[in-house]
């Protein structure tokens, strides 16, 4: 009597270890970086998972929407917010700035946010974001997830589109500005932020090995790594591109995470889906 007592606990104890978890639907907004995920060709090939992959790899119970458009600004995803489509869900990432920082779009104050001033400013974007958001589904968390640090990008299927880092403002605003513009939307809100730029360890240094460059006094290529390489000349009109696949570390680009760019994001995100979310 005493075995078989023992033996229906210990089953008890497995099934509930067994006990099913609720499923989950997460719509992921963002710019190419979050595009990517499932654009992968568009890589080169280079990257094999992005981080939405990833994070539903450790979490199975998660079923994400990949609403990542490529080249957007947090202004762009706010004056169509009506034209994308977007669904009710459990979750909402919003993943947006780096384009805003690039595209010269002004970043405007907190206040803009606050006093919902419209898509003029970046902060006001995100409060059109937000709401739109809330409005599909007023109990849904919200996670914002910052810009990451940039290197020198070069396009890899287009070396005349590039673009210098956020080692450098950039029309009289530095990304990390973008990036506080985040952080104090997420305090305001009471929004978890992943705090790519300053909290994942992928600092400019990181990004890239090294940058191959001409030698401006030998014309003879070299590799250049950070900040040295901030210095020399890139033209893409004759020299090869500059990321050989050895280059490659935390981005293959310059900007767009690498395998291991977006196992760090991923790794970051399934912590926060674990506390706010499971």
């Amino acid at each position: 009597m005493r075995r078989k007592l023992i033996l229906i606990c210990v089953l008890a104890l497995l099934l509930s270890s067994f006990k099913t978890q609720p499923q989950i639907t997460w719509v992921a907004l963002g710019d190419s970086i979050t595009y990517l995920n499932d654009h992968l060709a568009e890589t080169g090939n280079r990257d094999t998972k992005g981080y939405m992959t990833r994070v539903t790899e450790k979490l199975p119970n998660i079923t994400y929407v990949n609403q990542g458009h490529n080249g957007w600004t947090a202004v762009g995803i706010a004056k169509s917010i009506e034209k994308l489509g977007l669904t009710k869900a459990d979750v909402y990432t919003v993943f947006l700035g780096t384009n805003d920082w690039w595209g010269g779009v002004h970043l405007g104050t907190l206040k803009d946010y606050t006093d919902n001033t419209g898509t003029g400013t970046t902060n006001g974007a995100f409060r059109v974001i937000v709401d739109k958001l809330r409005s599909l589904n007023s109990n849904a968390k919200i996670i914002l997830i910052t810009p990451m640090q940039r290197s020198d990008f070069v396009y890899i299927a287009d070396k005349k589109n590039n673009a210098y880092g956020s080692y450098k403002d950039k029309n009289g605003q530095s990304l990390a500005q973008f990036v506080d513009a985040v952080n104090a939307i997420g305090k305001l809100e009471h929004f978890e932020v992943v705090d790519l730029y300053n909290k994942s360890g992928m600092t400019v240094k990181k990004l890239v090995k090294f940058k191959r460059l001409k030698d401006p006094a030998t014309g003879e290529y070299k590799d250049y790594k950070y900040p040295d390489y901030t210095t020399i000349p890139f033209n893409p009109a004759t020299d090869e591109y500059p990321y050989p696949p050895e280059a490659v570390n935390l981005t293959f680009d310059g900007l767009h995470p690498s395998d291991k760019g977006y196992q760090v994001i991923a790794d970051m995100l399934v912590k926060v889906f674990k506390k706010t979310v499971e």
